[in-house]
């Protein structure tokens, strides 16, 4: 009966010396993982915070890494692939984003721009569109793009239509404003545009008709102030995909990566390495829309009897030069230049301030959807007095937003806002803005 007693004595003390040890090692775990999520969180802040601050610390960045990413210029080439064993080149882009300033560039070319050498006996094999067609190699339309801009670009996308429908359905669609209505049959490309003008949900399908219409069937297209036919459909193209980027940048989409990538890896086509596309993941997630801007690549299109009866289009290389230059090269200056002393700043912001506003620059960019209010913010402010020297078009927007990039004084905004009826003022100060005032138009208007 001793002996039973002492045998469980001893087993109790077991049990009891193995809780302690069991509660050590908890308290150790705990610890560990105290101190390590508070490294983590550290380093989180030190990265900026946020969604950005961990996706970087994550991928093993530091608070200097940013600094040191060069501005990302792609090619990004849209290919239609309706036709057996024929894929088209649709839409061509050069896009560009800097994670530093937070900026981006759509660059949008006409796919007709001719590569030849006289365009008195122009063909249609000629047209930079053809170039990936005929043997599925990106990079020569890369060769002819860089060439045609100057620019020397390293990397390229090529986007098929599979891969625009999978990813529009599996964000759940795209609310866009689909400027007119659209009415289109194409039987040879089992191509088929039946849209009605007005803000809506795309679907897939309906998105791919949205980006490749150019005319009605009865000849119609975009109004010429829209831009009609290419020049149409490459601004309706640039709008819609920066909704697209918009809306898939949205919180809850990122339990939807998985998703988003498999379709990047059955669709997309690039020579993006890995490594590199990581760099710049977590500072994309804090990109706005707002803060890209988009051309088109200058030029015209001459009369069929002067071209050999091909319709082309022959860029402008001085304006292109000139568009260039303000896009990808004067825009990535340092915003946040340092100053030589506060007594020079305080100068220049005298100088400044004390404007007359027939002396005032105004950009005027129409958010609001429709294509006549532009016009109609241009001869207000103009009839007032006021000089509008830039105008141009950029993604939906809500409320109109009168932004102060100069120093401009408060009465003078004040009067632009009387004048145009509508805008919140806001400041965003910028020493390499081209303009003292940017007017975005939004729905409000």
């Amino acid at each position: 009966m001793e002996k039973k007693q002492m045998n469980n004595t001893i087993k109790n003390k077991k049990k009891k010396r193995k809780k302690k040890i069991g509660r050590k090692i908890l308290l150790l775990l705990l610890f560990v993982l105290v101190i390590t999520g508070g490294i983590f969180a550290y380093r989180v802040h030190l990265n900026g915070g946020g969604m950005s601050g961990m996706l970087a610390t994550m991928v093993g960045h530091d608070q200097n890494t940013k600094k040191n990413l060069p501005e990302l210029k792609v090619l990004v080439l849209g290919i239609s692939t309706d036709q057996e064993n024929v894929e088209l080149t649709d839409t061509i882009m050069v896009a560009s984003y800097n994670p530093n300033t937070q900026k981006a560039t759509l660059l949008s070319i006409p796919r007709d721009t001719y590569i030849g050498k006289n365009t008195a006996r122009a063909t249609a094999y000629e047209k930079i569109n053809t170039l990936y067609g005929r043997k599925h190699r990106p990079d020569e339309t890369l060769e002819a793009i860089n060439e045609i801009t100057g620019l020397d670009i390293q990397y390229y996308v090529v986007v098929k239509t599979e891969a625009l429908i999978k990813l529009v359905d599996v964000i759940g669609g795209v609310t866009f404003n689909v400027p007119i209505d659209m009415d289109y049959d194409d039987k040879t490309q089992n191509l088929h545009i039946h849209l009605k003008k007005g803000e809506q949900k795309l679907d897939g399908n309906k998105a791919e008709q949205l980006v490749r219409f150019r005319h009605n069937n009865n000849g119609s297209s975009y109004p010429a102030e829209y831009g009609d036919n290419d020049l149409g459909r490459m601004r309706t193209q640039r709008e819609f995909i920066m909704q697209v980027i918009k809306q898939t940048a949205k919180p809850e989409n990122i339990f939807k990566l998985g998703e988003i990538l498999e379709v990047a890896e059955e669709y997309v086509i690039t020579n993006i390495d890995f490594n590199v596309a990581k760099d710049y993941i977590p500072y994309v997630v804090e990109f706005s829309t707002e803060n890209m801007l988009t051309e088109t690549l200058p030029g015209s299109v001459p009369n069929l009897n002067k071209t050999n009866n091909v319709s082309i289009f022959v860029y402008d290389k001085v304006e292109t030069k000139k568009l260039v230059q303000e896009l990808f090269v004067d825009r990535d200056l340092e915003e946040n230049e340092e100053t030589e002393g506060e007594e020079k700043t305080n100068q220049e912001e005298n100088t400044t301030t004390n404007i007359d506003k027939s002396e005032i620059t105004i950009e005027v960019l129409n958010g609001s959807g429709v294509s006549n209010n532009l016009q109609k913010v241009v001869n207000q402010l103009q009839g007032a007095g006021f000089k509008v020297t830039r105008t141009g078009s950029t993604n939906t927007t809500t409320k109109t937003v009168i932004n102060n990039k100069k120093a401009v004084k408060e009465d003078l905004l004040t009067k632009i806002k009387e004048v145009v009826g509508k805008g919140s003022i806001e400041t965003s100060q910028s020493s390499s803005s081209k303009v003292d005032v940017t007017i975005i138009i939004g729905k409000d208007y």
